[in-house]
């Protein structure tokens, strides 16, 4: 089994990251803060104004270890790796089924599939845990209609129908996402969801925590020798990785909404680690910002029961996990994807 590696975020404006014989060093004006033997690194996320050496580059590369570059706030800019993994015919097959509207729609069923039951159990779990502090009517209603929404996908083979019930039950599950934040109800206020950019403290959260999925889905698809651009769900656009779209769906309500939910009813962070901009785009204190990422980090070690293999894995495992899953159901070696369902 593959082990969890760390990811290493740096924040820091003016840091600069070089190469010391098999380590990577973390320099803050010429004054080394961190050191760090490359086989314990699994990716290095650099936000802002963060430099890189060449020599590290290219040395990350060899080492299977992807550096991406983030705006200060968390938009994707860019990221260098090596040369592609994998065997090309695993590739080829995905471009096939890609091209296969009932291949297509299988999966993007699966995809859903995990999804939406996820989403289904983020509100149950709040129920349990929160009952008697929650609108109670209204959260179990929306469970309700899920399930229906989740009927209704196992037997429908149009993909413009399955994107048209996935569009409805987000709509359904985010109408009582507010429901869910049961503690600074002045601060984190969620009336519908927006992005680019984010218009709230909580869809800032939303958005910065889903980027940080997003690139540790894409960096498993790579290491199976998965394209992440050509997906199901979401269809090919220039610059868009749909297929890492496409499985970080049944990791946002299960990992990013539940850990920005515990952040806010847990208090590890607070109002006034957010500000708005002169463009209404609300954005995070760098405190702010390192407390979101250490807990993401914490997360990943958590130990969970893996549904499908019947094994303990570490969170953080989950998204290999499930790439290579996914390849195995495009070899033919499964009958179909099956996707992480929480229970």
């Amino acid at each position: 089994m593959k082990k969890p590696l760390n990811t290493l975020f740096v924040t820091t404006q003016g840091a600069y990251l070089a190469k010391e014989g098999e380590t990577v060093v973390v320099k803050i004006e010429n004054e080394v803060k961190l050191r760090l033997p490359v086989h314990t690194i699994g990716g290095i996320v650099c936000f802002g104004n963060v430099l890189c050496s060449p020599f590290l580059m290219g040395f990350c590369a060899e080492n299977d270890v992807t550096v991406s570059f983030l705006t200060e706030h968390g938009r994707f800019l860019a990221r260098v790796l090596g040369p592609v993994s994998g065997n090309v015919l695993l590739r080829r097959t995905q471009y096939r089924k890609a091209d296969d509207r009932q291949a297509t729609a299988e999966i993007t069923r699966s995809v859903l599939t995990g999804k939406l039951s996820n989403s289904r159990t983020v509100l149950q779990r709040a129920l349990r845990d929160h009952g008697d502090r929650l609108n109670a009517e209204a959260i179990k209603g929306v469970s309700s209609r899920l399930g229906n929404i989740l009927t209704r996908i196992a037997g429908e083979s149009a993909l413009d129908a399955l994107r048209g019930l996935e569009g409805d039950a987000a709509r359904v599950y985010f109408s009582v996402f507010n429901e869910l934040i049961t503690t600074q109800k002045e601060d984190f206020i969620f009336e519908e969801r927006n992005r680019r950019p984010p218009l709230d403290n909580v869809n800032s959260l939303l958005s910065f925590v889903y980027t940080l999925t997003m690139h540790d889905v894409r960096s498993a698809l790579e290491s199976v020798g998965l394209d992440p651009a050509v997906g199901f769900l979401h269809r090919d656009r220039p610059g868009r990785p749909g297929l890492a779209l496409d499985l970080m769906e049944e990791f946002r309500p299960f990992l990013a909404d539940r850990l920005v939910l515990s952040l806010i009813n847990l208090r590890k962070i607070r109002g006034d680690g957010f500000r708005k901009t002169d463009t209404g785009a609300v954005i995070m204190s760098d405190e702010t910002r390192k407390e979101v990422l250490v807990t993401y980090q914490n997360r990943k070690q958590e130990e969970i029961m893996h549904p499908f293999i019947g094994e303990k894995v570490h969170v953080g495992m989950l998204f290999f996990i499930q790439a290579l899953l996914f390849a195995r159901a495009l070899r033919g070696e499964l009958d179909a994807y099956p996707p992480f369902i929480w229970k």
